[in-house]
């Protein structure tokens, strides 16, 4: 072979050298992972609360809507951050540190309102947020491009003070609370709204048990009465709560109150007597998991991950538009667990229930909600 022939074969190899590794290179960088590294689909990122998206309650509940939209849509991809503290300034720091590098963030929780600061200085970014509303900033309280996402709770509760009522033995029934943020007071209204509910029109005397020094105070400074441990992370509190209810009587709990309820449902699993709790957010079923039997009576539910995936997909198609919304049982958003093997209810409480998800739906049952004006003993429907 002549030295041309040879220069011009060197040529070719190099150059089918570098053409190889560029493809090579474009392949990696397309690849997906869950740093939210794809080119191809949206790049979505959740911050959460200290307890992070395996806490089989309220977070991973939102992060199974984002996994069950990457599952219809798998170039899309997620990356998972906890911020350690649940302090709302590090909350929104938080987003603030890695808001460059995802199209959409979605951020589960009261402490996440100052992200619509970011919100203004990102345009282009997409912001899902849910159990909260968006701080004002300069008088502004709705963005184009924050979606953010509230759940009637009342109604979810409504349905949980009915079925105690309906299933307990002893007639003393109690809500186990966290902190008197809107939503826990919406979930201890609801529930009592359903006690009276069930006591006035099915004819049953259901005591509504307090203990004395537990009450809440609720975002107006306003008693709310109830059973609030002051915390959604002790879980030797509510222990304690979950005991001394017990020892007063009571037989089935409605449990509202974060890690905090951890406590409550061991008290109710070490109970001598037969003691049920009503699971909430999602379903927690397994939780009640206690050797060969279960403790959980139902779950108060929030059907967060369908609305998260409705979310996506709405950024995935286009047809996204910023708000604040309210979802109630007409969307299907709240209600209970009634799926055969993952509640204990009886037939004929079941039926009742599944009246009274049909009168709510309507609006004819409107139960109590820390701020719509009605209270637990006097609503539309009761």
């Amino acid at each position: 072979m002549n030295s041309t022939k040879k220069f011009a074969m060197v040529l070719l190899i190099a150059f089918m050298t570098v053409v190889m590794a560029a493809c090579g290179s474009n392949a990696a960088d397309k690849k997906e992972d869950k740093a939210g590294n794809s080119e191809d689909g949206l790049k979505i990122a959740i911050v959460t609360s200290p307890s992070g998206v395996d806490d089989g309650n309220f977070n991973e509940d939102n992060y199974n809507g984002i996994l069950k939209f990457i599952e219809n849509n798998p170039t899309a991809t997620v990356k998972s951050v906890k911020e350690p503290t649940g302090d709302p300034a590090a909350a929104v720091q938080a987003v603030a540190d890695i808001v460059a590098d995802y199209d959409v963030i979605v951020t589960p929780g009261f402490q996440f309102a100052g992200v619509s600061s970011i919100a203004v200085e990102n345009p282009d970014k997409i912001f899902i947020m849910n159990d909260t509303e968006p701080a004002p900033v300069d008088g502004q309280t709705e963005f184009d491009n924050i979606y953010a996402m509230n759940f009637a709770e009342q109604e979810s509760g409504f349905f949980a003070g009915m079925a105690a009522a309906l299933e307990t033995k002893t007639n003393k029934v109690a809500v186990v609370n966290g902190i008197a943020y809107p939503s826990n007071v919406n979930y201890q209204f609801g529930f009592e709204s359903g006690v009276n509910y069930a006591n006035k029109v099915y004819g049953k005397s259901v005591e509504l048990v307090e203990l004395s020094g537990y009450a809440g105070t609720d975002v107006t400074g306003a008693d709310v009465g109830g059973n609030y441990a002051g915390s959604f992370a002790d879980e030797a509190t509510g222990k304690v709560i979950g005991n001394a209810l017990i020892k007063q009587g009571v037989d089935i709990l409605f449990v509202a109150a974060g890690g905090t309820g951890n406590g409550v449902f061991t008290a109710a699993k070490e109970a001598k007597n037969d003691v049920k709790v009503i699971g909430v957010d999602v379903d927690q079923y397994d939780d009640g998991s206690n050797g060969s039997e279960n403790i959980v009576l139902t779950s108060a539910v929030k059907f967060m991950a369908m609305n998260i995936e409705k979310s996506l997909n709405s950024v995935a198609d286009g047809s996204f538009k910023g708000g604040n919304v309210v979802l109630y049982a007409d969307t299907e958003s709240t209600g209970f667990i009634k799926e055969e093997g993952r509640h204990q209810l009886s037939e004929d409480t079941l039926n009742k229930l599944n009246e009274a998800y049909e009168l709510v739906k309507d609006g004819t049952i409107v139960p109590a909600s820390n701020f719509n004006g009605n209270t637990p003993e006097e609503f539309p429907g009761l």
